[in-house]
């Protein structure tokens, strides 16, 4: 079960790709990581139930130390609602915590098709909807805040995702956040759900058997090593380029994510036979 060089190469591209999308949109990034950490695990003889868990895990992992560079990044911009920040991300950690423990007992395949029709509908949301008139203020209510961090938190715990996709768009029209508010404070945020995601996935992963070298549970120290240390440096370049883009050009590239995402995990490239 050991990784060989096509592994490794494809595992070192991902996270270059992902700390960039991180920093750029504040999203974890799962839509890129998920797919390749889960063919990097199968590809070596890990069971696909098992490998999905472990994509889901470590990818959360993953999103700790780049959420936490993208959101310093975010700060000095002057872009990062603390308060909304925190409080979302405790009750998002509480959510995560128990949205992991729900994903280490049901199959991968509905854990991934529920994630994508949740992220298609959040995109056509976002394309529809009215933008929010700019001379209104952004909320400042805790009760907003722990109403919508402990579901999203949830989601993001099946699904192994730092929650940034699910929470902008509440941020931007629920919320009255500016784009680049948003994003700033969903990088943030995700530092809390990734702790409360990660840790459970490595306490209901303990003991199980056929998992890969250098795993706690659900969560494989190996695959992290190879895509947080090129992931935190590109979560930098992101968010400073984050800055360079007018707030409507953001939105839309956003959205574009979504849409992406979303087809994806539910299977329809694949269904197409695309390379995509």
């Amino acid at each position: 079960m050991e990784m060989q060089a096509a592994q490794i190469i494809a595992l070192l591209v991902t996270g270059i790709a992902v700390g960039f999308a991180s920093g750029l949109l504040g999203v974890g990034g799962c839509f890129i990581m998920v797919p390749v950490q889960f063919w990097a695990l199968k590809s070596i003889g890990v069971d696909p139930t098992i490998a999905i868990r472990i994509a889901f895990g470590t990818n959360l992992l993953v999103v700790l130390p780049t959420a936490f560079s993208g959101a310093m990044t975010h700060h000095k911009k002057g872009a990062v609602l603390w308060r909304a920040g925190i409080t979302f991300g405790i009750a998002g950690a509480l959510g995560a915590f128990g949205g992991a423990f729900i994903a280490s007992h049901l199959p991968g395949k509905v854990l991934t098709t529920a994630f994508g029709v949740a992220v298609i509908l959040g995109g056509i949301r976002m394309l529809t909807a009215k933008p929010p008139k700019i001379d209104e203020q952004p909320s400042d209510s805790l009760t907003a805040f722990i109403f919508w961090g402990i579901p999203l938190g949830i989601v993001s715990g099946i699904i192994g995702i730092g929650g940034g996709v699910l929470m902008i768009p509440i941020m931007v029209y629920f919320l009255k956040f500016k784009m680049h508010q948003a994003v700033g404070t969903s990088t943030a945020l995700m530092i809390f759900t990734a702790i409360g995601g990660a840790l459970s996935y490595a306490l209901n992963g303990l003991g199980v058997a056929g998992l890969p070298p250098y795993s706690t549970g659900y969560l494989n120290w190996y695959q992290w090593a190879i895509l947080a240390g090129v992931s935190i440096p590109w979560a930098v370049v992101g968010a400073n380029t984050a800055h360079r883009l007018p707030a409507k050009q953001l939105k839309y590239l956003f959205i574009l994510v979504m849409f992406y995402m979303g087809l994806k995990m539910i299977g329809v490239f694949a269904w197409l036979n695309l390379p995509l």
